[in-house]
């Protein structure tokens, strides 16, 4: 952490800690009242796959872990739980766990979001409407991705747990739900809630009443008794009960993608930010209406502030950007390192002609075609390894124009400038090419972990750590800036190619049995 002070300077605090709970490992950052990063601990959690398309995660290892590293973060900060006004949280957003709130004991591991398993019956849910058939109500296609059919499978499949679900003593949490619940005392009177940007990731909230809806929970046959209470994303939902930090309020749950958009200061509508690691995730502010998404968006909760109005965003997510370059280097032996990628891209003036459309599980917003995969197209003779390179930073910034479109077609709002963060953020040629081709500013701001500034930014709100979001505002440092630099012409003539290389990539695969 370039930034850190010397350890002897932060006795004094007080701080905030926030603890994220991501899809490869856990970890717990200290931060104090700039912003600034005052500790880091982190720990990686063994990935479960027990079939093909099935992914899993041990969600007492990852309940082991979150303890070790706030234990870490607490000591490498030299301070005490006195020093800390709150504790945020944000996680991997649609991972699946029930547990016995007898016992604690998950009933099975935790279903991860890129999980498949449900993809048969979410046909079946769709029934005659087909992916459409809960989207009014939720914002959210009929998809595997989503939280409530992984608990219908759970269910379906884990003998006797429907009676123990009826009986109210099974309960169902995303992955804040379960560090809550625990950091708050576990069996022992810990707190079973969520707040409203994970409950919207279920495909069973109401958007607008911001409530389980009792229809949908019939139509997928979840009983309500397993669910959690519905919170905003910033208020105090109860104490930590023991560890490092035992006393200390917990203050603010947000999905990570929602964590980001809040720790990039997106407040007003039109803000948008762009997270940029193995996948995409675009999320535009659409202030207080949800905005019904025509172009392959989805429709999800921003973050909800006590008792304010809630604040809606627009989301598009990209499959491959960061693990295109992975496959450049591990599976193709064209780069040694991710970084070279840029290098290799700048040895050229442009691609040559030549389209990376990187479909390589179908395309993801704005068509959602799992008929599609991967091609290159627009190859001849003249076509070299760099300009392959280039058109791979090229397909990033391309899709990320095509969701910014969607994004623009559906809220009738212009995209003023793109927040970005994430590891791909480090490449400059990709970042000034986002910006050529979005035709706006992209900015990248000094602390990178914008997910776990979200939640400590959330939990300082709550608890008066921070008097409002303007003093939040002030706080956002701007590390780099991008402007464009393309023509027009130029520009609108590479997007018709590339739109004509996406067209290449479906129906690949004839029928999806």
């Amino acid at each position: 952490m370039s930034d850190n002070h010397s350890t002897a300077s932060h006795g004094h605090g007080p701080f905030i800690a926030a603890i994220d709970q991501g899809t490869t490992s856990s970890r717990c950052i200290v931060f104090d009242k700039d912003g600034r990063i005052v500790s880091v601990d982190q720990k990686e959690h063994e990935q479960i796959f027990p079939k093909p398309g099935w992914v899993e995660h041990d969600a007492k290892e990852i309940w082991e872990n979150v303890q070790q590293v706030v234990a870490g973060a607490v000591e490498k900060a030299g301070i005490t739980a006195k020093d800390v006004k709150a504790i945020g949280i944000t996680n991997q957003r649609e991972t699946t766990l029930m547990w016995d709130k007898n016992t604690g004991e998950p009933v099975h591991n935790a279903i991860v979001w890129q999980d498949t398993r449900t993809d048969g019956l979410c046909r079946e849910l769709g029934r005659n409407v087909g992916k459409d058939r809960f989207r009014r109500e939720t914002g959210l296609p009929l998809a595997s991705y989503f939280a409530g059919p992984k608990i219908r499978w759970l269910l379906d499949n884990v003998e006797g747990l429907r009676e123990r679900a009826e009986a109210g003593d099974i309960l169902f949490g995303t992955m804040d739900s379960w560090v809550i619940w625990n950091l708050t005392g576990g069996t022992e009177g810990g707190v079973h809630v969520t707040d409203v940007t994970n409950a919207s990731r279920t495909l069973l909230m109401n958007l607008r009443k911001l409530e389980w809806d009792e229809k949908i929970l019939h139509s997928i046959d979840i009983p309500a008794a397993v669910l959690p209470e519905i919170r905003s994303s910033a208020e105090v939902y109860g104490t930590a009960a023991s560890g490092a930090l035992a006393g200390v309020p917990v203050a603010s749950a947000l999905g990570d993608q929602q964590a980001a958009l809040f720790g990039q200061t997106c407040y007003d509508k039109g803000e948008a930010k762009s997270t940029y690691g193995t996948g995409t995730f675009m999320l535009m502010n659409t202030g207080d209406e949800p905005v019904n998404s025509y172009n392959g968006l989805l429709t999800t909760v921003g973050y909800r502030i006590g008792d304010q109005a809630p604040v809606y965003a627009l989301e598009g997510s990209i499959a491959v950007t960061g693990s295109l370059v992975q496959w450049m280097r591990d599976q193709m032996g064209l780069i040694n390192s991710a970084a070279e990628i840029e290098t290799l891209a700048s040895t050229v003036e442009d691609n040559g002609g030549a389209y990376f459309v990187p479909a390589f599980s179908g395309l993801f917003a704005p068509y959602w075609r799992s008929d599609a995969r991967g091609v290159i197209a627009g190859l001849t003779r003249y076509v070299t390894k760099a300009h392959i390179a280039r058109a791979v930073l090229e397909a990033t910034a391309w899709q990320t124009r095509e969701i910014t479109d969607a994004m623009t077609k559906d809220s009738g709002v212009d995209l003023t400038s793109l927040k970005v963060d994430g590891g791909m953020t480090s490449n400059n040629l990709l970042m000034q090419t986002i910006s050529d081709f979005l035709d706006a500013p992209v900015v990248r701001p000094m602390v990178a972990e914008t997910t776990c500034l979200g939640a400590a930014y959330a939990a300082g709100l709550a608890v008066g750590f921070w008097p409002d979001t303007d003093a939040l505002r002030a706080n956002w440092r701007r590390a780099a800036e991008w402007t464009p630099r393309m023509d027009a012409e130029t520009r609108d003539r590479e997007y018709k190619n590339w739109l004509k290389a996406v067209e290449r990539t479906m129906g690949w695969i004839d029928d999806e049995s």
